[in-house]
């Protein structure tokens, strides 16, 4: 091997032209497939979280599919049609002679008008209410998980067994009655609240409330104990105190909450349903027909599905465009 003299060698120590083997190449050429096994070992575990998420949302997948998204198309598709639930003869396709009937109709504009009014009153009086127990609730005094739960136990009890309840109540020898005449001594007897027109939508209003404003009551709890105590302190040292802190810090800090809690009683109140079903059947006089109640009496019991879809379509679209209002309005402005 010739002798290599020091005045040759380059500033890195190596002699001309001798290059060294890359960083780690020894180790990787004296092991092979060490450095391919992390990699492997990473994809494999990829593939495995993969799967089990899969696993985990395929029930949820498939009940919104057949619950949701199938009786959604189907209805679009029967609103166009002369669909009957019961027939030897096969549906045709209608065009939009269901809607002309439907705007036509007016059952269809009663039952729109009795749905706006329990609205209009519902989703104020319970989103308020609701607000009120929170408060209440939160504030620390004994026996408040007491309360609670107090406050809780209508919402865990099934709507047609709260609605047989309150139709027993509401009876002309019902509880309420008796309760008016004692008090009263005698001097008012009551009415038959649930057949008299003026005072069966409001009696099934009162019902509605006291069996859901609990549910809402703990969304407000929840929205209030997010609220950083910081705030409150910072306040009360500029001299915040009652209203004034209630509409500078809380209700400002729950925006989110509120918007959540109107879109959920909105919805709910559009689709009211069971308390009719079970206490009044639509009735005295259509006074408490409903659209939700149109819908499902038209296709179930006249058998006329392509018209209870064409109802159902229309009253999706009303309840959809509400709820973006909603939305919108309730935003978080910049």
């Amino acid at each position: 091997m010739p002798d290599i003299k020091p005045d040759t060698m380059t500033e890195t120590g190596r002699a001309p032209g001798v290059t060294s083997a890359p960083r780690g190449a020894d180790h990787a050429n004296a092991r092979p497939g060490v450095a391919k096994a992390p990699r492997q070992r990473r994809h494999r575990g990829h593939t495995g979280e993969a799967l089990l998420a899969l696993a985990m949302t395929t029930p949820a997948v498939v009940l919104l599919l057949v619950f949701f998204v199938v009786p959604v198309a189907l209805m679009f598709g029967l609103a166009f049609t002369n669909a009957r639930l019961i027939s030897p003869r096969p549906a045709e396709f209608t065009g939009t002679e269901n809607f002309t009937m439907l705007f036509g109709d007016s059952l269809f504009w009663a039952s729109l008008r009795n749905t706006a009014y329990f609205a209009v009153v519902v989703v104020p009086v319970q989103a308020g209410l609701a607000l009120v127990l929170a408060m209440l609730v939160n504030a620390k005094v004994r026996g408040r998980n007491f309360f609670r739960t107090v406050y809780f136990i209508p919402v865990v009890t099934s709507m047609v067994v709260v609605s047989l309840l309150w139709r027993f109540i509401y009876e002309p020898d019902g509880l309420l009655n008796q309760l008016i005449s004692t008090v009263s001594f005698g001097a008012w007897e009551g009415t038959d609240w649930l057949n008299n027109p003026s005072t069966a939508m409001p009696a099934i209003m009162i019902m509605s409330i006291w069996q859901a404003v609990g549910f809402h009551m703990v969304i407000w709890l929840a929205g209030l104990q997010t609220i950083p105590g910081d705030l409150y302190e910072a306040a009360a040292l500029d001299g915040a105190s009652g209203w004034r802190l209630f509409r500078n810090v809380t209700w400002p800090s729950l925006l989110q909450t509120r918007t959540f809690v109107l879109i959920t009683i909105t919805i709910a109140a559009f689709s009211l349903f069971t308390q009719i079903s079970v206490m009044t059947q639509g009735g005295p006089l259509d006074s408490t027909t409903t659209v939700v109640f149109m819908a499902v009496r038209t296709g179930y019991e006249q058998h006329a599905t392509g018209y209870a879809a064409a109802v159902s379509l229309v009253f999706f679209v009303i309840v959809l465009t509400i709820s973006l209002v909603q939305r919108f309005l309730t935003r978080e402005r910049a």
